[in-house]
């Protein structure tokens, strides 16, 4: 079998598991902290991935905010930021936002080989487009990342994607930072949807972390044999 990276999946949820709120206000479910805390993960992550969704809904910059987490990566000759990746069913991304328009680093964008020549043509002048066959799998992508030198990345959500990661037995470790509210519409993203998890009541997930930062709360799993402390 192929290599994959070491993966570790990040998400902030409210107290009943919503990402967001069902209106177009974002919802601010993390603090000073915590952000800082995501700045030091991300600084150590060779790419970092987020769902179509989230790119338009989020509109994130997805780049190391810290300058001294900066400066220690180009020492090393890497980048200044991670590589940023998506993956579109139908190209509906905008080559304006942030995720495109900010960070001088490669962006990827992963897409079904039905839509690849929409994407190119939306997309070509600021992304490297790449063929995902009939549809976009998680190990296939992940595997296509590990041959391009990725060997630690950070999938940033949203819901679609971190149920496929983990249904699909991809993730090392999780990192869930819980803030103190309920959103109680279930209109809003969830953290995940339905599918065959390999965690359950007799597979129960390893907890090797909690940190209270500020309001919120980090619990920390580890998903696999393969997790690194």
């Amino acid at each position: 079998m192929a290599e994959r990276p070491y993966t570790l999946l990040s998400c902030g949820m409210s107290l009943d598991g919503y990402l967001d709120s069902a209106t177009d206000q974002r919802l601010m479910l993390s603090n000073d902290a915590d952000f800082d805390r995501v700045d030091e993960v991300r600084a150590g992550c060779d790419a970092i991935l987020v769902g179509a969704a989230t790119v338009r809904n989020d509109n994130p910059r997805l780049l190391v905010r810290g300058a001294r987490r900066r400066e220690v990566r180009l020492a090393a000759g890497r980048p200044s930021s991670p590589l940023k990746v998506t993956l579109t069913r139908q190209a509906r991304l905008d080559p304006a936002s942030n995720f495109f328009a900010t960070g001088d680093g490669t962006k990827l964008v992963y897409c079904p080989a039905e839509a690849v020549g929409q994407a190119r043509d939306r997309l070509g002048a600021v992304a490297t487009v790449v063929d995902g066959g009939r549809a976009v799998a998680m190990r296939g992508l992940s595997e296509d990342l590990h041959d391009r030198g990725v060997r630690r990345l950070m999938v940033e959500g949203g819901e679609t994607v971190h149920t496929q990661f983990l249904t699909d037995g991809l993730a090392d470790e999780l990192q869930l930072v819980v803030a103190p509210f309920f959103v109680g519409d279930s209109r809003a993203r969830r953290f995940v949807g339905d599918g065959p998890f390999p965690w359950g009541p007799d597979h129960r997930a390893r907890l090797v972390e909690t940190r209270t930062l500020g309001d919120v709360v980090l619990l920390r799993y580890a998903l696999s044999t393969r997790f690194q402390d």
